[in-house]
């Protein structure tokens, strides 16, 4: 019997390591093995965007004087650099030189610098991002966390530069908030912002979209 016995549990030891094998070979679920059955979905990454897909900055934004630009020009890492405006207006790169930029979108930019690349390279991809805006900015006073000067890089609402700050303090006048801006006179206008009824959905057009040199005040 005990011979038996031995035989018959070696036997049983070694369908137990053959079952492992074969259950470690099985691919885990959601996991499609190789020569899976159609209609079986692989997950695969996204393809990679191309250089020109993304484009980060606000379509209105006008580059100014000493705002400082991040030029990439797909493959040529010679030409791709970060620099300022200068106050001229212009900037400067190897192959293209000299190139006005204040006064231009970045995709008025772009197409500057490409169309200058085309002489030394085929089909250039440029991108142009505004990586500190110097010459645009807005102003936020008062009863805020984070009060100071902001970048308009990017459009940018009432709401938005509240946000920015970093919302309001305990005794903000959410009522009393009012935007400064400048006028064709050399003088301001005072454009009132209520917190309450824009958050309310009540006066949708008091969240304006705020120009350069622009000031909220928070009382």
């Amino acid at each position: 019997m005990n011979g038996k016995a031995n035989h018959a549990l070696m036997v049983g030891s070694i369908l137990i390591a053959i079952c492992g094998s074969l259950l470690g070979q099985v691919p885990a679920t959601g996991d499609a093995a190789p020569g899976a059955a159609p209609g079986v979905e692989t997950a695969t990454p996204p393809p990679p965007s191309a250089p020109s897909a993304i484009k980060p900055n606000d379509s209105e934004y006008v580059i100014g004087n000493d705002d400082v630009l991040s030029i990439n020009v797909w493959k040529e890492t010679e030409v791709s650099r970060s620099l300022p405006v200068r106050s001229d207006g212009k900037i400067s790169l190897p192959l293209v030189g000299e190139v006005q930029a204040a006064g231009l979108t970045p995709l008025q930019l772009e197409e500057e610098i490409a169309n200058k690349l085309r002489s030394y390279i085929t089909d250039p991809e440029v991108t142009v991002m505004v990586q500190e805006s110097n010459s645009q900015r807005y102003n936020i006073l008062g009863q805020v966390a984070k009060p100071g000067s902001y970048s308009l890089a990017l459009t940018t609402s009432v709401l938005d530069a509240i946000a920015n700050a970093g919302g309001f303090r305990d005794f903000a006048k959410k009522k009393g908030i009012y935007i400064l801006r400048r006028n064709s006179k050399d003088g301001e206008t005072r454009i009132p912002f209520n917190y309450q009824d824009v958050i309310k959905g009540k006066s949708p057009e008091q969240n304006i979209r705020l120009l350069p040199n622009d000031t909220v005040v928070v009382p």
